[in-house]
């Protein structure tokens, strides 16, 4: 996952393999196309239920709506991330077109949390994805991404990427996500820090 500051090398970029076409779409006016009924989506199966992960005490939220952002940060630190400055938290979210982030009911905090930023309509890119280490090996990223990738779907967005750490890349292949997709290469744009003298 790309955080900024100094990268010794680019992270890894995946690309989700979609499993609609736009090419197929059928326009109905100026901002709407649908997709011939053979192509459109069946409602989705997730590998753990709503119902399920609510009986386990995690409720799913899918605004920034009473998100604590100094203990989102918290979470952020754990698994490695650096601290970030919370109004910055803010701004991002703000510009975050898709967020989906797991509160553990008997604490109130979050647990685990993933967004995405697009141009809305045909690519998207998730950033962010975390889950406190405490919460880790039950489901909850998975969780996450399966209803990110969907709601994001939904949109009708096609072509969706991250960005994520090497360690970590084995976690999204069963997702649906590839490297480099049909030979396409992504590339970071590094700012290099001038020496002070």
């Amino acid at each position: 996952m790309f955080l900024g500051g100094t990268i010794s090398t680019p992270p890894a970029s995946l690309r989700l393999r979609s499993t609609l076409n736009p090419q197929n779409a059928v326009t109905q006016s100026s901002s709407q196309a649908t997709f011939p009924a053979a192509m459109q989506r069946k409602p989705p199966s997730y590998s753990i239920s709503d119902e399920d992960l609510e009986s386990r005490g995690f409720l799913l939220r899918r605004t920034a709506e009473g998100l604590n952002l100094d203990q989102l940060n918290s979470v952020f630190v754990a698994v490695g991330f650096p601290r970030r400055d919370t109004a910055k938290i803010e701004v991002a979210l703000q510009n975050t077109d898709a967020l989906l982030w797991v509160e553990y009911e008997k604490t109130r905090r979050p647990v685990a949390f993933a967004r995405a930023t697009g141009d809305g309509v045909f690519n998207a890119i998730i950033w962010d994805v975390v889950v406190d280490p405490s919460f880790q090996s039950c489901g909850l990223g998975k969780a996450v991404m399966e209803r990110l990738i969907e709601d994001l779907q939904v949109k009708g967005i096609c072509n969706i990427a991250l960005y994520s750490e090497p360690r970590v890349l084995g976690f999204y292949r069963p997702l649906g996500f590839v490297s480099d997709p049909d030979g396409i290469k992504g590339m970071v744009f590094i700012r290099k820090q001038r020496n002070k003298k």
